[in-house]
């Protein structure tokens, strides 16, 4: 089995040169998930899957590689969950993901990152609104409400 450490290197690696919507480099989104994940009391599967949530979604692995991986089952299935899939809705996305022992943490560590306002405040005006109004919507449809900090 893949350490941390070096599932973190993978991540890194595979995201190499990759930015988020600010134009930051993407490792600092996983690195913050991974330790959103932590801080919540997350175990080791669940914070490899951090470090790997945007991997299949983003291209930077394949699926073929998460099948064959040297990672536990669960931290693929919690990868498997988090991962959007193409013209899908995003009710049968937060089914999977409440469906799927495990991934709901790693969603909300996602959804915190994503939300948290310093990063948001990079963005445009119509952007940050959409986004906004996106995690809003994705945390109501996985009973994440009320008001956690997302730093």
């Amino acid at each position: 089995m893949l350490t941390l450490t070096e599932v973190e290197a993978l991540a890194r690696a595979a995201h190499e040169g990759q930015t988020d919507k600010a134009g930051r480099p993407y490792a600092e989104h996983l690195r913050a998930v991974a330790e959103g994940v932590r801080e919540r009391g997350g175990d080791a599967d669940q914070i490899a899957a951090a470090w790997l949530h945007d991997a299949v979604e983003d291209d930077a692995l394949s699926a073929a590689w998460l099948d064959e991986a040297e990672l536990s089952d669960r931290t693929k299935d919690i990868v498997r969950a988090v991962t959007k899939r193409a013209g899908e809705p995003p009710e049968a996305y937060a089914e999977r993901i409440l469906a799927t022992p495990g991934a709901l943490l790693v969603k909300e560590a996602d959804l915190a990152h994503n939300a948290d306002p310093a990063r948001l405040a990079a963005l445009d005006a119509p952007t940050r609104t959409r986004l906004t109004g996106k995690y809003a919507h994705m945390r109501a449809l996985l009973g994440l409400t009320g008001s956690r900090d997302t730093s």
